[in-house]
């Protein structure tokens, strides 16, 4: 992630609405990467050639969005006309956790919009992206659900509100053993799943994919099961890069493509702050995963020194990078 400037010289952070130097509101625009200035935060209007863009309406209602419209007959910003189901706003808590959905979401939409992968809303494209932020009977007994899992099918992804909760995320994550959980990384996580049907689209990668991978027909549901049932508590394959994807081929591609965007936007942000040990030449890949390497070297010494827990607390193995370099692959086609 990027930092940005307003007009006046003062940085400005991807979640601001305001410059804190010249009071000026402020607006992320998702068509050019940049930050906008707006004249009258009242009418919503900016300066610019372009008299269209103005507050998204998650905004002017809740003060949750900071991104800007671009068509002048449109409420919402490209971010939230993604959503399909948001939580009972009239509840503060989950208004909260809504809060927290939205902020990681806008950050996994920034990255896919800077590597240059296609996002396109559900409401415009059937085969497009779209989330449904959802609970169940365990959070709240008054909903029809009894059990929300987290998950994709089809470009729509699936986020349990809990998730936003920290502290039922840090049971989750005790109880999953798993080493680093995040709503960022349940969001690039799932996406993994929507790209996989876009990206892994001839018989040349699917094999390549097969070969990496293990062969990804085999039976999904069966699988996850097996992994619920018994193997996660099994002890954690090395050349897997996280536990949960011995579970399935597609929950492997998936971790490792959220591996890869964590990579990416994490050397982008050290590269803003003139960290050394940081790069921007993605297209790159050794370049990125030597970066990478030394970056997470910093960060996680950083963290020890004040006794907090490493920020990146995996070991990449030979097989591992290989997938991450097939991701890549995808993405900067040579």
């Amino acid at each position: 992630m990027k930092n940005f400037n307003c007009k006046c010289g003062q940085i400005l952070f991807f979640e601001n609405t305001k410059c804190l130097s010249c009071g000026y509101g402020v607006g992320f625009d998702p068509y050019s990467m940049k930050m906008r200035r707006l004249v009258n935060e009242d009418l919503g209007q900016y300066i610019s050639r372009d008299p269209g863009l103005h507050r998204c309406k998650n905004w002017i209602d809740y003060g949750v969005c900071n991104w800007l419209v671009s068509d002048p007959s449109a409420d919402y910003c490209l971010s939230c006309e993604m959503n399909h189901t948001i939580p009972n706003l009239l509840d503060k808590n989950r208004r909260a956790w809504w809060k927290s959905l939205e902020y990681a979401k806008r950050r996994l939409i920034y990255s896919l919009l800077s590597l240059n992968l296609p996002v396109v809303s559900k409401q415009k494209d059937r085969m497009g992206l779209a989330f449904k932020f959802m609970e169940d009977q365990r959070t709240n007994p008054e909903v029809f659900e009894q059990h929300v899992n987290t998950g994709h099918l089809d470009g729509m992804v699936t986020i349990n509100i809990a998730e936003a909760d920290r502290v039922k995320s840090a049971i989750a994550r005790q109880y999953t053993r798993e080493s680093y959980r995040t709503l960022l990384g349940h969001f690039r996580h799932e996406s993994g799943h929507y790209y996989f049907l876009k990206l892994i689209t001839t018989d040349e990668r699917k094999q390549q994919f097969v070969d990496l991978f293990g062969d990804y027909a085999q039976d999904y549901g069966a699988a996850i099961r097996e992994y619920y049932d018994n193997n996660f508590i099994a002890p954690h394959d090395p050349n897997m890069i996280s536990h949960y994807a011995q579970s399935h081929p597609w929950e492997d591609w998936a971790e490792v493509w959220a591996h890869y965007l964590h990579m990416v936007d994490t050397l982008e942000t050290a590269n803003q702050y003139r960290v050394s040990q940081s790069s921007t030449q993605f297209d790159d890949i050794d370049n990125t995963l030597e970066k990478w390497a030394e970056l997470v070297l910093l960060l996680n010494s950083l963290n020890r020194s004040m006794g907090l827990e490493d920020a990146y607390p995996f070991v990449l193995s030979e097989l591992s990078l290989r997938k991450i370099r097939f991701v890549h692959g995808l993405i900067y086609p040579s």
